[in-house]
């Protein structure tokens, strides 16, 4: 019986043990010696906590130290604002450290330091890096100190030391977690305000607010570009957009746009209708401009002449707009300004125009639509060959003849003679106002007969 009973409890304890084994907890117990023994572990912090309030004294002396290796492993490159706060921020954080093993109860001021001071080494721009070598310095400063007075007082308990070594480092590793991850949601928050206060000025900038001294200050200091430049404006319609393919790629998902591309730069500004880029040439000429956003555009663009300060890229902006809105029809274009100089005058007086397009054309008002279509798509023509009746006959698909006979026609209606250039210039300007603003109302046509 009593051999019987002692084989049950030998097979159910067994099977308790491989139970168990499945365990994390268990696992983690099996693993740490700490959770084997409560007791030896109790044991264990009350050593590291009398080695810590053997310290306490040394404090200043563990900052001034631990600051000292900090410092030595930065080759100058650390500024006066973080040299000379770095005594008392080691001070503190060994404080913050001390607390948190001697009043474990308190909570955890170590980590409330941390995020702070990974805050505020964000908002000093210290690289992180120099940030988390602080914490392993540290780490290394406490542990030594710590195996150092327990060697001097408690020879006997350094042993005990290795079984809190995990313990401490979990612990450092914790601290320089969170100073990390307060750095970067502040670097995030930085980098966010610094990118609106861009956007505001440029489009300070672009809406012609230029002639404010204190904004053409902050604008060279805030965008690193001197008040006196080479600078253009490309506008793209906010339909079109950009094909894949640049190098700088915008978050969120967004187009793809150009950034510095041969010697030039480019600072964009997406619009209600339209995008926008403030791009300083340097050196490069407008073909250049051209040929750097040429490939990746979508649709229009218009590019402005250069302007030579920062006050005038106002102005460069409207130009820019008059250049794109000169583009019809399908496929790319890009135009400059400079090259569409009849156009945009006849877009930026819209009702001059209009008056121009019913004097000039008035006489084909009366013809069969379909005519007048011929008739103007005709003069057009001829005009983009430069006068010859023979190219334009070629592109028509028609007789050299009957291009000549359209001419004339449209010479007898209109009372224009196009070997005048006073009434060619009318005419084309005429035709541009047509194709930019649609022909005129019937009734406005009305009136003005």
């Amino acid at each position: 019986m009593t051999a019987g009973r002692s084989g049950t409890t030998e097979h159910a304890d067994a099977g308790s043990g491989e139970a168990l084994r499945g365990d994390p907890a268990h696992e983690q117990a099996r693993r740490d010696p700490v959770h084997r023994d409560p007791g030896r572990a109790d044991d264990d912090r009350a050593i590291l906590r009398k080695a810590v309030l053997r310290l306490t004294d040394r404090l200043p002396d563990l900052a001034d130290r631990l600051a000292a290796e900090i410092l030595s492993g930065d080759d100058g490159d650390r500024s006066e604002q973080l040299r000379g706060d770095l005594s008392e921020v080691c001070r503190t954080g060994l404080g913050h450290g001390f607390e948190a093993i001697l009043d474990p109860g308190r909570g955890r001021a170590d980590l409330d330091w941390a995020r702070r001071l990974g805050r505020r080494r964000a908002h000093q721009g210290q690289p992180l890096d120099q940030l988390l070598r602080s914490y392993r310095l540290a780490g290394r400063v406490f542990w030594e100190a710590v195996v150092e007075v327990v060697g001097r007082h408690d020879p006997g308990n350094v042993p005990a030391l290795v079984r809190q070594a995990t313990r401490t480092w979990d612990t450092i590793d914790e601290q320089s977690g969170a100073a990390a991850a307060a750095y970067h949601q502040t670097e995030l928050s930085l980098a966010r305000r610094s990118e609106e206060r861009v956007q505001a000025i440029v489009d300070a900038l672009l809406d012609g607010q230029g002639a404010d001294g204190g904004l053409l200050a902050t604008a060279a200091s805030v965008l690193g570009l001197p008040a006196a430049g080479r600078y253009a404006v490309v506008m793209l319609g906010a339909e079109g957009g950009f094909a894949g393919g640049f190098a700088r790629e915008f978050s969120g998902g967004r187009d793809r746009r150009p950034g510095d591309i041969g010697g030039m730069r480019f600072i964009w500004r997406l619009r209600a209708d339209a995008q926008v880029a403030l791009v300083a040439l340097g050196a490069a000429e407008l073909d250049d401009l051209v040929d750097a956003v040429r490939p990746y555009a979508q649709a229009h663009a218009g590019v402005s002449p250069v302007v030579h300060t920062l006050a005038e890229l106002g102005g460069a902006r409207w130009l820019a707009e008059l250049a794109l809105r000169t583009c019809r029809g399908s496929g790319r274009q890009i135009a400059r300004l400079d090259r569409r100089l009849p156009d945009a005058l006849v877009l930026s007086q819209p009702r001059l125009a209009g008056r121009l397009g019913d004097v000039a054309l008035g006489g084909l008002t009366g013809v069969d639509p379909a005519f007048r279509d011929v008739l103007l798509a005709t003069l057009t023509i001829w005009l983009d060959c430069d006068g010859s009746a023979a190219r334009a006959a070629d592109r028509l698909f028609c007789h050299r003849n009957t291009v000549l006979n359209r001419l004339r026609k449209v010479e007898q209606l209109t009372g224009r003679t196009l070997a005048h250039p006073r009434d060619l210039v009318e005419i084309a300007l005429a035709l541009s106002a047509v194709r930019l603003h649609g022909p005129a109302p019937a009734e406005r046509r009305d009136a003005s007969g």
